[in-house]
């Protein structure tokens, strides 16, 4: 006979882990190995009977004191005072019904309810998308979303009966909005809780419904959002509106409203994180000469002086000019520009002759004296400038 493994290994827990991890750990081999969803797999089976063999001592206290204090040994035989049942073990004493109607809730459909649902809920979320520019999300701005939201019906106060009548309790469930099922596995009968399929978990039943709301409790209308969007948020982003979202059951709160922001294409900056990516184009005079030259940033244009000899694809970094951070809006990235040398498609005779001229003096030859260097190169800049 195979040598058992650790219990603990089994439900891959530490010693000392508490009731919740242990129940935990064994949900989540019980759904993976169960039979019902590995049918014909015995090696399935063989995990799922291991580990409902080791929840079944580790979630009884006295038991799992015997374990730890004598290991396998303490359950050969009937030891301990164990009954027969499954692999020499019992379920009396572990808490399995909770755990087996919550697995067999979801393999037949039940889902995983097992609290009542009469007490107050706080309401879902709503979400919506707001279409914004690149700059607005750099900067930030203010924008207003039209939804239609729910309210608590004003003629009902939100019980769904019309006026002068009462939500009854529900016969089915008796007011507890909780009905129990018994189904057979294969460890016998277990018990089952779920909602109340006719109160929908409430434990109340409208017979005459108010007219405004129709049994619901609540009316809809449109109403105007305003959305605060802040400097520097980023497409896809999306913003928490507290308690805008829809009205909460039995008392509970609202949902939030989830706005999600759409930035649309910049036809120049790119952004990465804070910072803004560009190009800039420069003209051949001014990559060879140097020169000032403005740059476009989301603050409007800057003057930058080029350096002469500049290369194209050049990169270069204005300080500040990037996005501001979410967190502290007086924190900027960095804007990273491109020089772009362009080269003419289009050239006068003067204009040709002066790069010839440029080109034979570029071929090898000794640099000419700094005077004529400077006439011929200021020549060649006056030609481009025309």
């Amino acid at each position: 006979m195979a040598e058992k493994r650790d219990y603990y290994e089994v439900l891959g827990v530490e010693r000392g882990a508490d009731d919740a991890t242990l129940k935990k750990a064994y949900r989540k081999l019980a759904k993976k190995y169960h039979p019902d969803m590995n049918p014909g797999d015995k090696e399935a089976e063989a995990k799922f009977k291991e580990a409902t063999e080791a929840y079944s001592v580790l979630s009884d206290p006295e038991k799992r004191r015997t374990y730890d204090q004598y290991g396998h040994a303490a359950f050969e035989n009937g030891g301990a005072g164990q009954g027969g049942g499954f692999g020499g073990f019992d379920f009396n004493g572990a808490d399995m019904g909770d755990i087996f109607g919550d697995i067999f809730g979801d393999l037949f459909g039940g889902g995983r309810s097992r609290r009542a649902n009469n007490g107050p809920m706080r309401g879902a979320n709503l979400r919506a998308v707001v279409h914004i520019t690149f700059q607005e999300a750099v900067f930030g701005c203010e924008k207003e979303l039209e939804l239609t939201l729910k309210d608590t019906c004003t003629k009902c106060n939100g019980t769904g009966a019309k006026p002068g009548t009462s939500p009854e309790t529900c016969s089915k469930c008796h007011g507890t909005g909780q009905v129990t099922y018994t189904q057979q596995s294969m460890f016998g009968m277990v018990r089952n809780v779920q909602t109340c399929p006719d109160c929908g978990g409430t434990g109340k039943i409208i017979k005459d419904k108010c007219p405004d709301c129709r049994g619901t409790g609540f009316t809809a209308s449109r109403k105007k959002i305003q959305v605060s969007i802040p400097a520097g948020i980023d497409d896809g982003q999306s913003i928490r509106i507290r308690e805008k979202g829809e009205p909460g059951t039995n008392g509970g709160p609202r949902g939030d409203l989830l706005v999600e922001v759409q930035v649309a294409r910049h036809p120049i900056f790119q952004r990465q994180d804070m910072n803004i990516f560009s190009t800039a184009p420069i003209t051949y005079a001014q990559a060879a000469l140097g020169g000032k030259i403005r740059i476009n940033t989301v603050d409007g244009e800057v003057e930058y002086e080029v350096k002469p000899g500049t290369q194209t694809d050049t990169k270069i970094r204005l300080r500040g000019k990037g996005v501001p951070s979410l967190r502290n809006k007086n924190v900027r990235g960095d804007q990273y520009v491109t020089l772009v040398v362009q080269v003419p498609t289009k050239l006068s005779e003067e204009a040709k002759d002066a790069l010839r001229a440029f080109d034979a003096a570029c071929q090898g030859k000794p640099a000419p004296e700094k005077e004529k260097k400077k006439r011929f190169m200021d020549k060649l800049k006056e030609t481009f400038e025309d």
